[in-house]
């Protein structure tokens, strides 16, 4: 299968094309496929023998993501009837490629996203004539914007189906109880909590009477209040109830590798625990309608933080963050750090060591911000083209000729909006690799 591309004419001239030799013309689809698949096992190897595994996931994770988000645009243009020439992983030259039929597959050298070619976007682009009538801006409004949505329509699908799995298969921590979920010697002796007959997985129930409910300051201040004197404690195990008495030992004598003593000098009670909360999980199809509330949460959370990432405070704010490592933990601890794709790699693979629920958890609020954002009513982003799609639908109004849209006229806002892109981008890559942001997953 050959592979062929031209390029205009010199000096932007309208004539003859210059014919690039064909890529891959030679090799049968068989070799090619070997080829991908060595490439694969040769980055797989380098990623075991180097420690980089997990970073090889996220990198893969994020790169599946926007290949799913273009293959979104690309059912869409295909159900409706237009042509696509190319869909390709990454930018800049190829480095393989097949072609099936009138599309070009293939990965080019820079794995920095993905795109799908389809002809005709805009009107300033010019077609082959032979090609009128299948290009994107000859087709109905229907059409076009279906193909505008779909790319965030598919973060949307694929974080409903990753949160589904989530709360189904893996499970999602209670935040209501309190969980034992390990003992650990006190000093020289024995955890007093095993002592007692405290085990790890028993839910807290009480402490002297007192409902600890899924305060773990308030299970961690009973202990400490009684360093040396026995307390009830009742737990739930395994859906029935237990009491036991535990005896903490005095945490100023004692020490507890990790533990935060009270200020002062008195004594204080520790018994060897650490705690959490219990993970849970659903029934398909409880999860089917828990995911949907879920989605909307982290959604709104998106469009807030959104909101916050374009804020004239948000953006001073940023840049001294670039200088100063104080400000930019500060913003971390905040919630308000906004992360390059430095910072999401970073924090994506702190997650993964953390845990599959973690790590699903970050592809799910991934998925939700790069379908909200792309929504947004400006070019480039896909929510430019449907704010076209919508204009022109509005101008054709009942006419039978179709109004296109003057896109040059909207160059000037483009590159402003690009450049503003820039400023929120520059400074948020700048602090993501003087400060990295420490592991928020403990």
């Amino acid at each position: 299968m050959s592979v062929t591309e031209t390029r205009p004419a010199p000096d932007g001239e309208h004539g003859p094309t210059e014919a690039v030799p064909p890529v891959g013309s030679e090799k049968s689809p068989r070799r090619l496929a070997a080829e991908l698949v060595g490439a694969l096992v040769v980055l797989v190897a380098l990623a075991v023998v180097t420690g980089y595994v997990d970073l090889l996931i996220v990198v893969a994770s994020i790169i599946v993501i926007v290949m799913l988000h273009e293959l979104g645009h690309f059912l869409a243009a295909k159900h409706g009837g237009m042509k696509v020439t190319e869909y390709f992983v990454g930018f800049g030259p190829r480095l393989w490629s097949f072609r099936r039929g009138e599309t070009e597959y293939g990965i080019k050298v820079l794995p920095l996203g993905g795109y799908v070619k389809i002809p005709g976007m805009t009107n300033l682009e010019e077609v082959d004539p032979a090609d009128e009538g299948r290009v994107y801006r000859d087709k109905p409004f229907h059409s076009r914007l279906l193909v505008a949505v779909a790319g965030s329509a598919v973060h949307f699908l694929l974080a409903f189906v990753l949160l589904w799995v989530l709360l189904t298969f893996v499970g999602v921590p209670n935040s209501g109880q309190v969980q034992i979920q390990g003992l650990h010697a006190v000093g020289d002796q024995a955890s007093p909590a095993g002592a007692g007959g405290i085990r790890p997985g028993d839910v807290v129930v009480s402490v002297d009477g007192k409902v600890i409910g899924g305060d773990m300051s308030t299970f961690t201040s009973a202990i400490q209040s009684h360093p040396d004197q026995a307390v009830t404690i009742v737990v739930d195990r395994d859906g029935s109830r237990r009491t036991v008495t535990v005896t903490p030992a005095n945490g100023r004598t004692e020490k507890e590798k990790g533990a935060v003593a009270p200020r002062g000098t008195a004594p204080y009670g520790l018994i060897g625990v650490s705690l959490g909360s219990p993970v849970e999980t659903r029934s398909p199809l409880h999860a089917v309608a828990s995911t949907g509330s879920e989605l909307g949460t982290v959604a709104w959370a998106s469009v807030t933080g959104i909101g916050h990432l374009f804020s004239p405070s948000a953006i001073s704010q940023r840049f001294g963050q670039v200088t100063s490592a104080k400000a930019a933990s500060q913003a971390a601890a905040d919630g308000t750090r906004a992360q390059s794709i430095v910072g999401i790699g970073q924090t994506a693979t702190d997650a993964l060591h953390a845990g599959i629920g973690d790590f699903l958890y970050i592809l799910i609020v991934i998925n939700i911000f790069f379908g909200v954002f792309n929504l947004f009513p400006m070019l480039p982003l896909d929510g430019g083209h449907v704010a076209i799609a919508v204009y022109e639908k509005i101008r054709t109004g009942r006419r039978k000729v179709m109004y296109h849209a003057d896109v040059a006229k909207l160059m000037p806002f483009t590159w402003a909006f690009m450049l503003f892109l820039a400023i929120l981008i520059v400074p948020a890559l700048l602090t993501d690799i003087l400060h990295p942001m420490g592991n928020p997953f403990g």
